[in-house]
């Protein structure tokens, strides 16, 4: 969006100077122009004003500061440039309020090229400004959004991220205790990402598709571990004495164990899924598992695996969901953070140089006995004081001011003297 120039004086040969310096210099701007306060303000409610270039006295009573100040309430971000003879009568606090930045001195050096260079200056620094609180807005409608998807995520979540692995879990365990005779079983799933803390997540669940908790033994030192390096079903009799001559260290759920029957599952990359089967039931107790029950393993684990790979498949979704959202939510964060304060805060800095400069001017020139660099220091301490602590502040300092004044007048005789 480009920038809007609102030009207010009451002379209209003034206001037809100032547009065809605008227009000749190609900014890119609309320009409008407005003879009077009214004027002004009735085109300030139908346009943002970006820059208002204002003259001190608008005639029939009217302030060029009074009206920037009800400019302001149109757009909290306008920025000003006072066209005046009088910049010795502008206060810092007033121009800094106010948002006035530059004084053109009508009586001195305002032609074209200062008028132009005061306005490029202006733009310079609206612009960035502005570009920078539309990435805000957008950054706040994003996050508004992803904050109205986030429940939707939630709830799809809870739907089937807690149903559909446990059934499938179930499901296959149904089968296959059924058909091997196993007493019972466990699926063991881990996880490795290198950029994740911790890189390795084993979890384990119950043949009823519910999680087994309990401090697991690491992966690679694991029956499970050996498995997924032999890429086929095997069987263990005797389980403790297997472990140990092997070097793999028995996780809790198997201790205790006499037979088992393990295979892995071909689920998904960077996945090990290993299906294990404990204590087959023979006729007479407990019996070794057989090369038809490994078959049977190896064969049910292609369909197994579809299965785990579908509910699997769901919750990684879903996390990949909140993740997205999650880390859409930090950036917003983060690139809110990095953006400046905002027109609030902005108005709570010094005034810029140049206006400074030309009250520091305008105060030499009005032949003021004390130094203008000491008014301007008492002045700045006002406007710090109103910003922080409002008018009461301001009244305060004013009667300890008054106060201060009239004790010095009595130790010194200045009172009675002016009498």
């Amino acid at each position: 969006m480009s920038e809007t120039i609102l030009i207010v004086d009451d002379e209209e040969p003034v206001r037809k100077t100032f547009r065809e310096w605008l227009e000749s210099a190609a900014l890119d701007c609309r320009i409008l122009v407005a003879g009077d306060a009214e004027s002004a303000l009735l085109q300030a409610n139908q346009t943002a004003i970006d820059l208002a270039v204002l003259d001190w006295n608008l005639g029939a009573g009217n302030d060029g500061l009074q009206l920037l100040e009800d400019l302001y309430v149109f757009n909290p971000n306008i920025t000003a440039i006072m066209i005046t003879g009088y910049a010795h009568q502008a206060t810092p606090l007033d121009a800094m309020r106010m948002g006035v930045r530059d004084y053109l001195d009508k009586n001195q050096d305002l032609n074209r090229a200062t008028f132009l260079n005061a306005v490029r200056r202006q733009l310079d620094r609206i612009r960035p400004a502005k570009r920078e609180r539309q990435l805000h807005a957008s950054l706040m409608a994003f996050r508004e959004a992803v904050e109205k998807v986030l429940p939707l995520v939630q709830s799809a979540a809870a739907l089937n991220d807690p149903v559909q692995l446990p059934d499938a879990i179930r499901s296959l365990f149904r089968f296959l205790l059924k058909t091997t005779a196993a007493s019972d079983g466990v699926l063991i799933v881990r996880s490795y990402d290198p950029a994740r803390s911790p890189a390795e997540v084993v979890r384990v669940y119950r043949d009823d598709g519910q999680p087994l908790a309990g401090e697991l033994t690491p992966f690679a030192r694991s029956i499970a571990g050996a498995v997924v390096s032999m890429q086929e079903p095997c069987t263990m009799a005797d389980l403790d004495r297997a472990a140990a001559s092997a070097a793999l260290a028995l996780q809790p759920f198997e201790r205790g164990r006499q037979t088992l029957l393990a295979a892995a599952l071909a689920v998904a990359p960077g996945m090990h899924v290993v299906l294990e089967l404990f204590d087959k039931q023979g006729a007479v107790g407990l019996v070794p598992f057989e090369n038809c029950d490994r078959s049977l393993v190896g064969a049910a684990a292609d369909f197994g695996a579809e299965m785990l790979r579908q509910a699997l498949g769901e919750r990684q979704t879903h996390r990949l969901l909140f993740d997205a959202v999650a880390a859409a939510l930090r950036a917003s964060d983060s690139v809110t953070e990095s953006l400046q304060g905002d027109s609030a805060q902005r108005r709570q800095e010094p005034p810029p140089p140049a206006v400074m400069d030309q009250l520091r001017a305008g105060l030499s020139d009005a032949g003021h006995a004390v130094n203008a660099d000491d008014t301007l220091r008492l002045a700045e301490a006002l406007r710090v004081l109103a910003l922080r602590h409002g008018t009461p502040a301001v009244q305060h300092a004013i009667r300890l001011l008054e106060s201060l004044r009239q004790l010095l007048d009595a130790v010194t005789g200045t009172e009675d003297a002016a009498h």
